[in-house]
C-alpha cells in the first residue's frame, strides 16, 4: 500500500489517509456566522476523500478576526451556524472534521483580500487589534494595543471558551493557529515581541504564552480527541524566527501534547522575502520530524500526488496538506489515489463518476 493512502491514529481518532484539507479562510462570514457559503465550501471537501477536513481560522473572539467576514466561535449564534454544516458533512461524509482557532493580533481588522485599500480604522469599521507590542503591520493602520496581563488572561480563556464550543459540535480535532503573523506567531518572533516583562525577551520568555495557551486548550480537550498545533517555521526576514528557534519550539508544544506539528512558514511581517517553489517548506516539517520525533504536516504547494508520496516515503513529514489544489480540483484524493493505484472514500451518489 502506498503510505499516502495508509492509515494514521492520533489518540482516539484515525485517519483513513494522510490527506489533509488546509483551512482556507473564505472571508464569508456574517458577524462570524457559518452561512450557506461555508455549506457548500466545507461539504464539498469533506466528500472529497481525505480524511481530515480543518475548518478555516476560526477566531475566538470578535476583534481576533482577521476581516469583518471572518468565522469566529464565540457565541451562540457561531456555535450554530456551524453545527448547520457539521450535520451537513455527518451524514453523508465519514471525513474528520477539525477546526483551526486563532486570534489575528495586530493583523486583524484587515479588508477582504479582494477589497481593495487599507486596513480598517476604527471609524471606518474596523477595531482596535491587540498584540505582544505597540508595532504595526503596515504604516496604514492604527497601532495595535500592547496586551496587558489581563489582557492575556482574557484572550487565554477565549480560546478555552472556544474548544468547549468546539466539543460541544462534536469536532474530531483541533489545531491551534501560532503561524501567518497573528497574535501566537507574534509572541513567538523577536520582530514583533519587544516586551520587557515574563512574555517577551528570551525564546523560552516568547514561547510562554503560546505554550500557556496551547496547555490550557489541552485540558480542555478531551484526552481521546487529538489537537495539533501551526507553526510558521521561519519568518523569511533577518532579525526573524530560525529553524533552530522553531524546532526548540516544535519540542516544547510536543511535550505539552501536541499530537501534529503542521508546519508552514512567514506571514509576519511585510517585508519577508520568501523563496516559493514546488514543495518548499517540506524541509521545515522534515527537520522537525527528524530532530523531535514529532508527527509532522506538510504544506505548501503541494500539488502532485507522486510529490506527496515521495514526501512521505522520504520521511520528510507525516501527513500532507493541501490547499489550493483542493480549491483547484475538489477530488484530488480521487485523482491521487488513481495515478498511485490506491483508493480513497467515495460517497455513493457519485460512485458513477469512477
Amino acid at each position: 500500500m502506498k503510505l499516502l493512502f495508509s492509515p494514521l491514529s492520533l489518540r482516539g481518532v484515525t485517519l483513513s489517509n494522510r490527506i489533509v484539507i488546509s483551512p482556507m479562510c473564505q472571508y464569508s462570514a456574517v458577524d462570524g456566522v457559518a452561512n450557506d457559503w461555508h455549506l457548500m465550501h466545507l461539504g464539498k471537501l469533506s466528500i472529497s476523500g481525505a480524511a481530515m477536513v480543518v475548518v478555516e481560522a476560526t477566531s475566538v473572539t470578535m476583534e481576533g478576526r482577521i476581516t469583518p467576514q471572518c468565522l469566529a466561535l464565540c457565541n451562540d449564534a457561531q456555535e450554530a451556524g456551524l453545527a448547520r454544516v457539521l450535520q451537513f458533512c455527518r451524514a453523508h461524509s465519514q471525513t474528520q472534521m477539525a477546526i483551526q482557532l486563532g486570534h489575528a493580533g495586530r493583523k486583524g481588522s484587515m479588508r477582504r483580500p479582494w477589497d481593495t485599500g487599507p486596513a480598517l480604522t476604527i471609524g471606518a469599521g474596523g477595531w482596535r487589534t491587540e498584540a505582544p507590542s505597540a508595532l504595526a503591520y503596515s504604516d496604514q493602520g492604527d497601532l495595535p494595543h500592547a496586551m496587558t496581563e489581563a489582557d492575556l488572561e482574557h484572550v487565554k480563556s477565549a480560546f478555552v471558551a472556544s474548544t468547549q464550543r468546539a466539543l460541544r459540535l462534536g469536532f474530531n480535532a483541533v489545531e491551534l493557529h501560532a503561524a501567518h503573523g497573528y497574535l501566537l506567531h507574534e509572541f513567538l518572533s523577536p520582530l514583533t515581541n519587544t516586551r520587557t516583562d515574563a512574555y517577551g525577551g528570551t525564546l523560552e520568555k516568547r514561547l510562554r504564552y503560546p505554550l500557556e495557551v496551547f496547555k490550557a486548550i489541552r485540558a480542555a480537550w478531551p484526552d481521546d480527541r487529538p489537537l495539533g498545533i501551526r507553526l510558521s517555521a521561519v519568518d523569511w526576514a533577518e532579525g526573524g524566527l530560525t529553524m533552530e528557534d522553531t524546532v526548540r519550539n516544535a519540542a516544547a508544544f510536543k511535550a505539552a501534547g501536541a499530537d501534529w506539528i503542521d508546519v508552514s512558514s512567514g506571514g509576519l511581517v511585510a517585508h519577508q522575502k520568501i523563496a516559493v517553489g514546488p514543495g518548499y517548506q517540506v524541509p521545515f516539517a522534515e527537520r522537525i520530524r527528524k530532530e523531535t520525533s514529532a508527527i509532522t504536516m506538510a504544506v505548501g504547494l503541494i500539488t502532485d500526488p507522486h510529490q506527496a508520496e515521495e514526501i512521505l516515503t522520504r520521511g520528510q513529514a507525516d501527513l500532507i496538506a493541501i490547499a489550493r489544489a483542493a480549491l483547484r480540483n475538489p477530488h484530488w484524493a480521487w485523482h491521487a489515489a488513481d495515478a498511485l493505484g490506491g483508493s480513497v472514500p467515495i460517497v455513493p451518489q457519485y460512485l458513477r463518476a469512477k
